[in-house]
C-alpha cells in the first residue's frame, strides 16, 4: 500500500490540536511565565513545509537550530535563536499504521518531546551543537523521553498508553 508523503487536511486540523495541548502541558510542567515561555523562540513545520536539509529519513521529527535576525536590523546584536521542529509527515504515518497507533496520542508524545528539547537546548541544560536529531547523545534523548513520560503520563488519553509501550526502553535506567 502507498503511504502518503504528507498529513491531508483532517490530520493537519490533529497536528494543530497536538501542537496547543502539548505547549500547556510542557509549559505547566516547566512552571515557566508566559514571558518565558515566548521567550522559546520556536516553528513547528510538517513536511510540506520543509526545505530539502529539513527533511530525514528515520526521525519522526528533529530540532534545529537557526540564528535568525529581524529583516530591518543590520546588527550582530539583534540576532536571536529560532528553533524549528521540523515533522516528518510520512515516518509518522507510516509508524500510525505500522504500530496500529491513534494519529492523536503519538503526535502529542512527539510534539511534548521536540519542545522538551528546545527547553533543554534554551536554558543549557542540553548543549545544542548538533545538526539534526541524530546526532543528539544517547543520554540526552533517554532523559528528554524520561520527561515526556512524565509530562503525559497524569493524563488519561486514549491510545498514549500503547505510544509509551513503544517508547519504553529509551526510558529504562531512568526509571
Amino acid at each position: 500500500m502507498h503511504q502518503p508523503e504528507y498529513f491531508n487536511r483532517e490530520e493537519l486540523l490533529k497536528v494543530e490540536e497536538a501542537v496547543k495541548i502539548s505547549e500547556e502541558l510542557v509549559n505547566n510542567f516547566f512552571k515557566m511565565s508566559s514571558g518565558q515561555w515566548l521567550r522559546n523562540r520556536y516553528d513547528i513545520k510538517t513536511a510540506r513545509g520543509l526545505e530539502g536539509h529539513e527533511q530525514v529519513d528515520g526521525p519522526f521529527a528533529q530540532v534545529i537550530k537557526y540564528e535568525a535576525r529581524k529583516k530591518e536590523a543590520s546588527l550582530s546584536s539583534s540576532s536571536y535563536t529560532l528553533y524549528k521542529v521540523c515533522l516528518q509527515d510520512k515516518a509518522i504515518l507510516c509508524a500510525v499504521q505500522r504500530e496500529n497507533f491513534l494519529l492523536e496520542p503519538f503526535l502529542l508524545y512527539i510534539l511534548s518531546h521536540e519542545l522538551v528539547h528546545i527547553i533543554r537546548f534554551s536554558k543549557y541544560k542540553q548543549r545544542y551543537e548538533n545538526k539534526n536529531e541524530a546526532d543528539v547523545t544517547l543520554d540526552e534523548e533517554r532523559q528528554v523521553h524520561l520527561l515526556t513520560y512524565e509530562i503525559l503520563k497524569p493524563f488519561s488519553i486514549p491510545g498514549l498508553t500503547k505510544v509509551f509501550e513503544f517508547y519504553k526502553d529509551w526510558r529504562k535506567g531512568h526509571l
